[in-house]
């Protein structure tokens, strides 16, 4: 990845604060439940209004019960959004015990460490710069290709 991309993707984003109350049912996952309120005009009050969020947990170290700081991070599966931060207050087994969650620094180099395993994307040339002469001259922009080369 380019790394003024990385950088744009690794802003500073809000941080929630949640119960877990599903662990251990689905491999690195587990579900976070975080307070709300909603304000209903017609009666002129506010109401609580939780919200459930499925959370990657990468080395499966969190438990029901225990009371987690999640940030949004990027899309891990169709439903998860978000990703678990740190511990704020363990329910059942000590911290100590169990699998560390690791720092967003940890997880930033294993996904650039993963990208690279991968190799290039779609648009890359292949290796050795093969390929025929006229396709090195005219800009690739996918849908807009046409526009881009004149025609």
């Amino acid at each position: 990845m380019a790394t003024h991309m990385v950088a744009a993707a690794q802003r500073t984003f809000r941080e929630l604060h949640g119960v877990v109350v599903s662990a251990g049912l689905m491999q690195k996952t587990v579900k976070v439940r975080v307070g709300g309120r909603q304000w209903v005009a017609q009666v002129q009050k506010n109401f609580h209004k939780p919200q459930s969020y499925l959370v990657h947990d990468p080395n499966d170290s969190l438990r029901t019960g225990d009371v987690v700081a999640i940030t949004p991070g990027w899309r891990t599966s169709r439903n998860k959004r978000h990703v678990v931060k740190r511990i704020i207050a363990p329910a059942q087994v000590p911290v100590e015990e169990r699998p560390p969650v690791p720092t967003e620094a940890e997880r930033w180099a294993a996904a650039l460490a993963e990208a690279r395993q991968r190799g290039p994307g779609r648009g890359a040339s292949p290796p050795g710069g093969g390929g025929s002469s006229s396709s090195s001259t005219r800009t690739e922009c996918g849908p807009l290709r046409t526009y881009a080369n004149g025609k």
